[in-house]
């Protein structure tokens, strides 16, 4: 696989993400804005580790739902366990397409691809709003006649409204089969309007088209699909683990899952 250079000027998101799980893959330009973005946000650390514990919690469930297939863009750099391992645990002959479009995240591939035997695993180097290449890259290993879960986890607040996200997530559920499904994790400045402001500033300021967005802002990306109870709900009320981080705080996270009928 081959990469555009990285760009070690200015902060990049899935860098400043892997800074708030504590993780090492990182430059001084993103940690310096990560920290901004902590001195008056101290949630987002929250909001990135509760966001982890959902993909695993939401993979699971459909693998355990009989799911096989799995197309997770937004991936972000490789943290263990990084979803092929949670879906093959519960069936190793699962199949997983990662997609990102930082390249950094292109150099810990290695690490997205270490299938089982029984099962594969894929990495595409693309935009969410290349919709047209990842599907067909992603039919390389994915079976579009069966069911497929769409990950766009903690990534559609990284697409602000002008390049018209709603429209992107149609384009990306239209190819997949009935009985596909759509797990979606979003931020919101619902509980912290001023608070959330000044970080999509910071992240504008840096060249990332960040928009955080209400419940039902959120809740619009699943119009159409049946979701799975309880719907669209903060994160730590989403099918929560009986000894999970941070149940009692307000963590700024929408989440949901839901089936293509």
């Amino acid at each position: 696989m081959t990469s555009k250079p990285i760009d070690t000027s200015r902060p990049h998101p899935a860098r400043m993400y892997d800074y708030y799980l504590g993780g090492k893959d990182s430059y001084p330009v993103d940690e310096e804005a990560a920290e901004r973005v902590i001195s008056f946000l101290p949630a987002i650390r929250a909001a990135a580790r509760t966001n982890r514990s959902f993909m695993n919690r939401a993979a699971r469930l459909l693998a355990e739902r009989g799911v096989t297939q799995f197309l997770d863009i937004g991936t972000g750099i490789p943290t263990e366990p990084n979803l092929h391992q949670v879906v093959q645990a519960v069936n190793p002959q699962a199949r997983v397409v990662y997609v990102d479009n930082d390249p950094i995240v292109l150099r810990h591939a290695e690490a997205l691809l270490r299938s089982t035997p029984e099962g594969a695993t894929k990495y595409i180097e693309a935009d969410v709003r290349e919709p047209g290449k990842i599907i067909e890259s992603a039919r390389e290993i994915l079976d579009f006649e069966e069911p497929v879960a769409l990950s766009l986890v903690a990534l559609l607040h990284f697409v602000s409204d002008e390049y018209r996200p709603y429209e992107l997530v149609d384009n990306l559920l239209a190819p997949l089969s009935s009985g596909s499904f759509l797990m979606l994790s979003h931020v919101t400045g619902d509980f912290d309007p001023a608070g959330w402001a000044k970080a999509v500033d910071i992240y504008r300021k840096s060249g990332v088209p960040a928009q955080v967005r209400s419940r039902d802002e959120v809740a619009r990306f699943f119009t159409g699909l049946d979701l799975i109870e309880p719907g669209v709900e903060v994160v730590t009320n989403w099918h929560p683990e009986p000894d999970q981080e941070f149940a009692d705080e307000q963590v700024p996270l929408y989440v949901g899952v839901a089936q293509k009928p």
